[in-house]
């Protein structure tokens, strides 16, 4: 069977391991997963409350229009219902961007590391892709700028930035958009955006009137905690996104995943709540990095980068002792690891943890 030629270069997206696999490969009973920035809160209690309704409803096709999810979403981000469009998480809308705009003689730029699947889907639609290293752990703007071509579709910003944390501000971002030719759509993937607390922090969406070749995505699988029914979605200006629906498949959302992200949108009180506690999380690792002089970069989103040394060997230390991080050297960074911020104990035991193997490389000194 013969493949596209580009697949043969692609590996399927890796999760890392799984809790199961943990507890049975090392014998252990109790497993903290801190490595797919996942909210450790779960989600609102009004989404299970929302599910039951839908016991009856199994055999039916969903809403494709996500008719009554759209209607929320717009009014609780004050856009227009055409404005948005659907996906099974942010994952299925950046395949529908890529298949929509790239092809061979096109490129993409991005930050480099960045979120992989920027990467993944142009390679697949045959785009040349062109990665700018970051500066500082923050998108360099002007060096992006400066690879934008005629034949640039496509620039990548995820911001926060994952794995980093590093955020564009404001400024930054308006500045960069004047030098950007029309032609061009810049994707701001905000997957993280609850988390931002920075002042300076863009607020995207009062910027889409004045920049057609904006689009904005968001998702509920992060500060929301439904990673489990995928569903993210962009925002952009009405007629692109118009167009844009023609490249998804039928029913893309399921009937559960649309009546929890509706439950979970109803319930800030604990979104401000998990914010409330990431922040918090987020000031006891800096407490422990200055503490030992390690290098980090402050997060505007619910994980912390930190350079701890040998990324796998740490890892494997955490893994062996039942918590699950993410090394860096699969993420572009193997200098250190990405960690969940995740309840308060958590983030004491795994600081503990961490403290051994800090004091074992002091010791090796």
């Amino acid at each position: 069977m013969m493949l596209k030629k580009q697949l043969l270069e692609l590996h399927a997206y890796s999760p890392g391991k799984s809790i199961d696999e943990v507890k049975r490969e090392y014998g252990l009973k109790k497993i903290v997963k801190l490595a797919s920035n996942e909210n450790p809160f779960g989600c609102s209690p009004k989404v299970p409350e929302a599910l039951t309704s839908l016991s009856g409803q199994f055999a039916l096709y969903p809403d494709g229009g996500a008719y009554e999810l759209r209607k929320q979403v717009a009014a609780h981000l004050n856009v227009e219902p055409e404005q948005l469009l659907f996906g099974s998480g942010l994952d299925e809308v950046i395949q529908m961007l890529s298949r929509s705009i790239l092809s061979a003689g096109t490129n993409t730029v991005m930050a480099k590391p960045t979120f992989s699947q920027y990467r993944h889907h142009a390679v697949i639609e045959n785009a040349e892709v062109r990665e700018v290293p970051l500066k500082d752990g923050t998108h360099d703007l002007e060096a992006m700028l400066s690879q934008i071509d005629k034949h640039t579709k496509i620039v990548w910003i995820c911001n926060p930035n994952n794995p980093t944390g590093t955020y564009v501000n404001t400024k930054e971002l308006e500045g960069f958009m004047a030098g950007v030719p029309k032609t061009t759509l810049v994707v701001m993937d905000e997957a993280y955006y609850e988390y931002a607390t920075a002042e300076d922090y863009p607020d995207t969406l009062s910027l889409l009137p004045n920049y057609e070749n904006m689009v904005v995505l968001r998702t509920f699988s992060k500060a929301y905690g439904l990673a489990s029914f995928r569903m993210g979605y962009a925002v952009g200006h009405a007629s692109f996104i118009s167009r844009l629906q023609a490249g998804r498949l039928p029913f893309n959302t399921s009937s559960f995943a649309q009546a929890a992200a509706i439950a979970a949108l109803k319930d800030q009180a604990f979104i401000e709540q998990c914010v409330t506690a990431n922040k918090q999380g987020l000031k006891r690792y800096y407490e422990f990095c200055k503490k030992h002089d390690i290098n980090y970069y402050p997060s505007q989103a619910n994980f912390i980068f930190m350079e701890v040394g040998d990324g796998n060997a740490v890892f494997q230390e955490l893994l062996q002792a039942g918590y699950i991080v993410r090394s860096g050297a699969g993420l572009g960074l193997p200098n250190g690891i990405r960690v969940t911020i995740g309840s308060q104990e958590e983030n004491e035991e795994i600081i503990a943890l961490l403290e051994k193997v800090v004091a074992k490389k002091e010791n090796c000194l």
